[in-house]
């Protein structure tokens, strides 16, 4: 099927030319969604008489998008998840997750705006694409974590490995902590007063002896 396109359309082509596609993406995305009209000799007379208006509309939401990409571009937003210690997370990070989590810090993102390959399965920092118009990209950078204090962890540029290397560290530390104050308290009697040590009782032994 041949079609007019009203709107750049990427891997396409620009505003006005004249293109074939398949009948199902016609049908189910260029033509409902307004992106584009049939190559009929009526609408293509109708293309061009409204060129001029669809050039200046298109310039103009091609600069409101491009403000808001200035102002998006490079933010960085926090998905909190449940996850596994090696940080695979229980579920995932869709395209509504990505979009809701920038709308929440006041930026009007569409679902259908986030460009995103597959859905996000593990923990850490993650770049995801917003298309704002045909023609304004921009990043944005969604830290997924399984607390607000592992994502300012994460912000800070420590990997999951890292922060799991950390973890086991501080739980031995603790494990060795409690070894040393059990072997503490043993060493001391029903009153609380220090026993003889192995090297005090053989001092005490010789000295008896002399």
């Amino acid at each position: 099927m041949h079609v007019i396109l009203l709107e750049r359309v990427a891997k396409l082509g620009q505003m006005g030319d004249v293109v074939s596609v398949k009948q199902g993406f016609a049908r189910n995305f260029l033509l409902p969604q307004g992106k584009a009209l049939r190559a009929t000799d009526a609408n293509k007379a109708a293309f061009e008489s409204q060129k001029v208006t669809l050039e200046a509309k298109n310039l103009e939401t091609k600069t409101e998008a491009q403000a808001i990409a200035d102002k998006l571009g490079g933010q960085q937003f926090v998905v909190i998840r449940s996850a596994s210690d090696a940080g695979a997370l229980y579920g995932s990070v869709t395209n509504r997750d990505a979009a809701d989590a920038a709308t929440k810090e006041g930026f009007a993102v569409d679902k259908k705006q986030i460009i995103l390959q597959n859905p996000i399965k593990e923990l850490g920092l993650h770049k995801v694409g917003v298309s704002l118009h045909p023609e304004v990209e921009c990043s944005i950078e969604l830290n997924v974590a399984r607390s607000i204090e592992e994502s300012e962890l994460q912000a800070a540029g420590q990997s999951i490995q890292e922060l799991a290397a950390v973890a086991n560290a501080e739980a031995e530390f603790e494990i060795a902590e409690l070894f040393d104050d059990m072997g503490s308290a043993a060493a001391l009697d029903e009153d609380g007063n220090e026993l003889f040590k192995p090297e005090k009782k053989e001092k005490a032994e010789e000295a008896t002896e002399e």
